[in-house]
């Protein structure tokens, strides 16, 4: 479907009177030629492979920018999981690998690179537990690197052993990088269904069924989303309301497919997916928060959120799928805590829970994202958050995840300040009453009935 000057025109008005951007221009690079028995050797090849690929990245997206007035907020990149590279190496401190990470973000000039990752739902290998126990380390030495596991999912179930494992290494993460609130937590994802295409950080990798280099483009448009749903009168039906929704993400998308052709054609990689996503950031009027309460809930957290967050998110993806023929990612709405400027009010005056966020994340994009909680949690109680989010997950069939912060030497009350995207997170108070042995059982929670799909 062609590009019509009158939606090149309608895109610069949203830009321009509602702070339509595109999220981010990811590109996708495969490390699978990068495995080497010296660490050295693999490292410099990792680096000279990624520096080489998106050379011109950056480039490009400052080009798309100014010449079709879109702004393009971030350029990333997403790489192999780690963890399948590494495992042609003995080394048992993976953190050098996240080193050549980091440099190679820095050499680029983009804000993150995503790919120190694993992936253990049904068990874990040699490599993978190697570079978990290198998480702590990596993120507390490196600035831009971003790691994320997949411990569950609907084909394997849930790997309790990883679960666990995650939670220790999580609390090790915040304690590391305490002296700067605990921001090493904040780029550290654990999922169920893990998409293998997302542009969004802190969990895009690269999958082992993607070409060699892709471009995957992020979209967003909260400001425009709330801008569009003001427009319609209070008495207006949830009919109205879902079709305006379905209407704007449309209008949307179609920038995304624009700048997804354009970045593609002029970086000579394949052209990826467009992920649909309603993705917020601490900025006023950039809040999924903001349009849910536009919909009618008197504060996002109160009766009848779950319900608006479930319209939102379907008729987004209504709308969105029919700008784009390649939709992928996670495409939804995030609802990010601490990147939310709504969703952070709403969490100080009370009206959002951890409870209810975890209701709203069967309905939503992701999970339990960017929440910071008291320091004295213990590792089992935020070993039975994850295992509640990854059973959403593994369930419904859908990706979930858990982002969350363990607010070292802090408790309810206290404010962690991340500054830039990842915002300033409150600490949320938890329930202590998770137990010693649930956690500790082990094993495998059995993939779901709803698994047998052949």
């Amino acid at each position: 479907m062609a590009i019509t000057p009158e939606e090149v025109a309608e895109t610069l008005s949203m830009v321009s009177q509602q702070n339509l951007d595109l999220r981010t221009i990811t590109m996708g690079i495969s490390l699978g030629a990068c495995a080497d028995e010296s660490m050295d050797r693999m490292c410099t090849k990792v680096y000279d492979r990624i520096t080489r690929t998106a050379e011109h990245l950056v480039e490009v997206a400052d080009d798309l920018e100014r010449e079709y007035g879109i702004p393009i907020a971030n350029k990333r990149v997403s790489v192999t999981p780690i963890a399948q590279i590494a495992a042609a190496c003995p080394d048992t401190d993976l953190t050098p690998l996240a080193v050549t990470l980091d440099r190679a973000a820095e050499t680029l000039g983009i804000d993150f690179l995503g790919g120190f990752s694993a992936l253990v739902q049904k068990g874990m290998g040699n490599a993978d537990r190697r570079l978990i126990a290198s998480i702590p380390a990596a993120l507390a030495t490196t600035e831009r690197v971003c790691s994320s596991v997949n411990v569950a999912s609907t084909r394997a179930g849930i790997n309790m052993d990883a679960v666990m494992l995650m939670a220790d290494t999580i609390v090790k993460t915040a304690e590391a990088t305490t002296e700067r609130d605990c921001c090493g937590a904040a780029k550290l994802v654990v999922f169920a269904n893990m998409v293998e295409d997302s542009p969004f950080m802190a969990g895009a990798i690269h999958g082992s069924g993607e070409a060699d280099a892709v471009i995957n483009v992020g979209v967003s448009g909260p400001g425009v989303m709330a801008a569009a749903l003001r427009q319609l009168p209070q008495t207006a039906s949830l009919m109205d309301v879902a079709e305006k929704i379905k209407e704007t993400a449309f209008k949307i998308t179609r920038a995304g497919e624009l700048m997804s052709r354009q970045a593609s054609a002029r970086l000579g990689v394949e052209k990826g997916i467009v992920d649909l996503s309603l993705a917020p950031t601490p900025a006023a009027g950039d809040s999924v928060a903001e349009i849910l309460e536009i919909i009618g809930v008197g504060r996002t957290g109160g009766p009848g959120t779950t319900c608006a967050l479930a319209l939102l998110n379907d008729a987004v993806k209504k709308g969105g799928v029919m700008a784009s023929s390649s939709v992928g990612g996670l495409s939804g709405a995030f609802i990010p805590v601490s990147e939310d400027a709504g969703m952070i009010r709403a969490t100080e005056e009370g009206a959002l829970t951890l409870e209810k966020l975890e209701a709203m994340t069967s309905v939503c994009s992701v999970g339990l994202d960017m929440i910071a909680v008291p320091g004295d949690t213990t590792a089992e109680t935020i070993a039975g958050l994850i295992a509640d989010e990854m059973a959403i997950g593994v369930i419904n069939t859908k990706t979930t995840a858990v982002r969350v912060i363990p607010a070292i030497g802090h408790d309810v009350g206290d404010t962690l300040v991340f500054g830039g995207l990842l915002g300033t997170a409150p600490v949320m108070p938890i329930n202590q009453f998770a137990g010693s042995v649930l956690a500790h059982r082990g094993g495998r929670f059995p993939a779901p009935l709803n698994s047998l799909k052949n």
